[in-house]
């Protein structure tokens, strides 16, 4: 029994009226509005428009919840397509159950669109976003401890967490107190945000490489993490589903880096040009071709909208 513990909320729901208020729902809700308001800064440094990430993001958000979601659902289908269960629950999402691997691959083919609608270069955007994405996911996470999910295996640490018993899992009938596992990815992705910050400005990371550190780093931390659950599972060859995917997605990232190594990192900051941008969609008339100067100065598409880049601003989703 742990002589301390963290305590599990008392409810996760709350009603107006006829309707319920979700707090896991409100957690990815304020994690996409922050991402979305600290990359648009970012976005400005960058010689774009604030307005640009907000119409990319209408498009990356529902096709990263579709794909969160069908991640879920097709990597533990037990939960709701086997006998006994039912169906229709693979529609609750505000019951959780949103797979950061499927949110970010299938909001990456949105922002894809996007991008190619407004004329942008995919991988200048998801550098501007890497480091909000990722603060996003550290804000989500708190939605699973109103949940009362996605915690380790029993611990008597000061900081595990108490389950109440109708979340606790059937193979440890006796355990209350669990690691919190939420809490450590949350803390791990507010350390990398503030990492992509620092390195971002220590070195010249452009072209996709500041966003393929960012799945680099956040997958090594997710093996850590997943190490210490012991729910539910598929596993493949003795490892938990998750683990390969973090292995296979890591590997790839390094893959990416290594063959933009090419382009020679510059101590002393990051470029600084004008974003590039490709012939919209739209019909609309292509835009000059920024220079890639690496001592050209910050420049933004309106002077009274440019921004520094934010230093990280202290705190930085789900499955």
């Amino acid at each position: 029994m742990a002589l301390a513990s963290l305590p599990s909320p008392s409810q996760g729901v709350w009603h107006l009226g006829p309707f319920p208020v979700r707090a896991y729902a409100m957690f990815i809700l304020a994690g996409i509005l922050v991402a979305v308001w600290w990359a648009g800064k970012r976005w400005a440094v960058r010689g774009g428009h604030r307005e640009d990430v907000v119409d990319i993001a209408i498009w990356a958000v529902p096709f990263g919840l579709v794909g969160g979601r069908l991640y879920h659902l097709i990597t533990d289908p037990e939960f709701y397509f086997k006998r006994g269960e039912q169906p229709i629950r693979a529609l609750y999402v505000w019951d959780g159950g949103l797979g950061i691997w499927g949110a970010v691959a299938l909001g990456a083919v949105g922002a894809w669109i996007g991008c190619r609608r407004k004329g942008i270069r995919l991988a200048d955007f998801a550098d501007a976003l890497a480091p909000a994405l990722v603060l996003a996911q550290a804000i989500g996470r708190w939605g699973n401890y109103f949940n009362q999910e996605l915690y380790g295996r029993p611990s008597g640490l000061p900081w595990a967490i108490r389950i109440d018993p109708a979340h606790r899992p059937d193979s440890t009938p006796g355990a209350a107190f669990y690691q919190p596992t939420f809490l450590y990815e949350s803390l791990w992705d507010a350390g990398v945000a503030l990492l992509l910050i620092w390195a971002e400005r220590r070195w010249r990371l452009d072209r996709g490489r500041l966003f393929a550190l960012y799945v680099a780093c956040y997958t090594a931390g997710r093996a850590v993490v997943e190490a210490l659950r012991d729910d539910h599972a598929n596993r493949i060859a003795g490892l938990r589903l998750n683990d390969w995917v973090a292995l296979l997605v890591f590997l790839g990232a390094l893959v990416f880096l290594w063959l933009r190594r090419d382009h020679a990192l510059a101590e002393g900051g990051i470029d600084s040009g004008r974003i590039a941008r490709s012939t919209p969609t739209t019909g609309a008339a292509p835009a000059p071709t920024p220079h890639d100067d690496r001592e050209a100065s910050v420049e933004s598409g309106d002077d009274q909208d440019a921004v520094p880049i934010p230093a990280a601003t202290g705190r930085a989703d789900a499955e």
